[in-house]
């Protein structure tokens, strides 16, 4: 049970090492933005994550709100 466990855990430390290379070798290495509003195209067709959009939601007013506004 203990050489299984460190034999995982070896393999494990080599893939974080392998995924890490590219960030750490570039001179500006950093993670890429794999947030749905870091891409271009998705942002072109008005598509947001579903937080920005909860968000957007909670600054609109309702009717009711905007009544009372006027009043």
């Amino acid at each position: 049970m203990l050489i299984t466990s460190l034999i995982a855990v070896i393999i494990l430390l080599v893939c974080v090492a392998l995924l890490s290379i590219s960030i750490l070798i570039k001179k500006n290495g950093k993670f890429p933005d794999t947030h749905i509003e870091g891409n271009k195209t998705l942002r072109d067709k008005g598509i947001y994550c579903a937080a920005s959009q909860d968000y957007e939601s909670m600054k609109h007013k309702n009717l009711e709100e905007r009544i009372k506004e006027n009043n």
